[in-house]
């Protein structure tokens, strides 16, 4: 606890080195007024984005907010310094290259998962579960595993609360079993998306900064797996044995086009991997290229359904309807973070973090601070220190931020959720009772990842 501290108060008060990863210095600017100011308000702003939940302010309005004023004071620290107009807006402008590429990306595949889920496809899934009339005990890993391996496709948002519904329909009568089955559908979502460039925001970060290739982060799916059964068996010697009460909810057909829609959506997928590996372009050319094919599609839809729900298909809802908040959150956190880094911080808490600790020791840290911190910003700090690390620490600390947050309720956009879904049924009290369990997980992953890939 006493070197944690001492790095976090070096990253405020010590002056740093000039950044090696642009051909641009940082300024050196740490020790200064303006700087520490800052930092205090990066954090000031980050405790209302871990108190959205209490206070009802959307995450993204004071990272965006915080985002204008720290890179007006790393302006006017640079005009003060004499760094040319140039070269200030070299740095700038890698910061909106950095956002512009992963928006886009991200846009295209929540508008995909929106017109999915306007096409019943996700509604007819939960339908065909609850039908099913499983037991607790066996609805518990189903459950599980299929937000586990959604979840590597879709977000683990998205996931959490897909599968989230069927066990708030089966378990209405069972409180315990919510709880239980709440915790078990956070581990597996974001254990699910540590093992694929799609799962999560920060596996799509790594990926298309180009430190993991597509088909190297399928090394990470033993790990994820180890990760989310060790927590899960334990969990799972708790789930009731019993039998929920007989449904009678009728079937629910997907509508014209859903399995289209469906096959679109993995086309888009292996477009946006042939843009990155055969063509050496972003990934989100190709995700856009399956964006047109959808648009076209969703007119196909129109002129062939002309009558009933189907006319209301309409794409650019569906771009109208995509997570905003998340999008723009991510605005705020790469240009608050890439506003810091210039001032000088980031550097110094990779000296203090990497340097000081080692890279598997800082690696694993910033797991456990994924549980705490939301993994985007902490993933973008490491991705933006330009770390000279082999392809087993980038892994490492990809299945880390990745999974970190499963240890803590509030750790991931998928507790967060599902909290809110769960009507109390499922807290952060609740959550806290298995993050032994889940911390035990996250160790044992950590240890395969090194028997498997070191």
């Amino acid at each position: 606890m006493l070197r944690l501290f001492l790095i976090f108060a070096g990253v405020l008060f010590l002056p740093q080195l000039a950044l090696a990863s642009t051909d641009v210095a940082n300024l050196d600017l740490t020790g200064t007024e303006r700087g520490i100011y800052s930092v205090l308000l990066f954090i000031i702003a980050y405790g209302f984005v871990m108190a959205e939940e209490f206070t009802g302010l959307r995450k993204s309005k004071p990272v965006i907010i915080v985002a204008g004023i720290i890179w007006a004071n790393a302006a006017y620290l640079a005009n003060q310094a004499g760094v040319s107009n140039e070269d200030l807006h070299e740095v700038f402008e890698l910061n909106l290259k950095e956002y512009a590429e992963l928006m886009l990306f991200l846009l295209v595949a929540m508008t995909y998962i929106n017109a999915m889920a306007e096409r019943n496809v996700f509604e007819a899934l939960r339908s065909w579960m609850i039908r099913k009339q499983f037991g607790y005990k066996k609805l518990f890993w189903i459950t599980g595993i299929i937000t586990f391996f959604l979840s590597a496709v879709a977000d683990n948002l998205t996931s959490a609360l897909l599968v989230g519904a069927v066990v708030l329909a089966v378990g209405k009568d069972n409180e315990k079993f919510i709880s239980i089955g709440f915790v078990n559908l956070v581990v597996a979502a974001n254990a699910g998306g540590a093992f694929s460039p799609f799962g999560d925001i920060t596996t799509l970060m790594v990926w298309q900064a180009g430190y993991v290739e597509f088909f190297d982060f399928f090394k990470l799916f033993i790990p994820s797996v180890a990760n989310y059964v060790v927590p899960a068996y334990i969990m799972y010697l708790a789930v009731p044995d019993e039998q929920p009460a007989v449904s009678t909810e009728a079937a629910v057909q997907m509508k014209p086009g859903a399995i289209q829609v469906c096959v679109l959506f993995a086309f888009t997928i292996v477009l946006a991997v042939f843009f990155k590996q055969a063509l050496h372009l972003a990934p989100f050319m190709g995700m856009m290229t399956g964006l047109g094919l959808l648009m076209v599609y969703g007119f196909r839809i129109k002129v062939l359904y002309s009558v009933g729900e189907a006319d209301d298909f309409d794409i650019f809802n569906k771009v109208r309807d995509a997570e905003w908040d998340t999008l723009f959150f991510f605005y705020g956190v790469v240009f608050a973070v890439g506003g810091l880094g210039y001032i000088g911080y980031l550097e110094l808490l990779s000296s203090a973090m990497y340097d000081g600790l080692g890279q598997t020791p800082a690696n694993i840290l910033v797991g456990i601070i994924s549980a705490i911190v939301d993994n985007i910003p902490v993933m973008f700090a490491v991705l933006s220190m330009d770390l000279d690390m082999e392809l087993y620490q980038w892994l490492l600390v990809t299945l880390t931020a990745g999974v970190g947050g499963s240890m803590l309720s509030v750790g991931s956009a998928a507790g967060v959720a599902l909290m809110g879904q769960s009507n109390h049924k499922y807290t952060f009290f609740s959550h806290l009772k298995w993050t032994p369990a889940i911390a035990a997980g996250y160790a044992v992953s950590i240890f395969v990842h090194y028997l498997v890939n070191g």
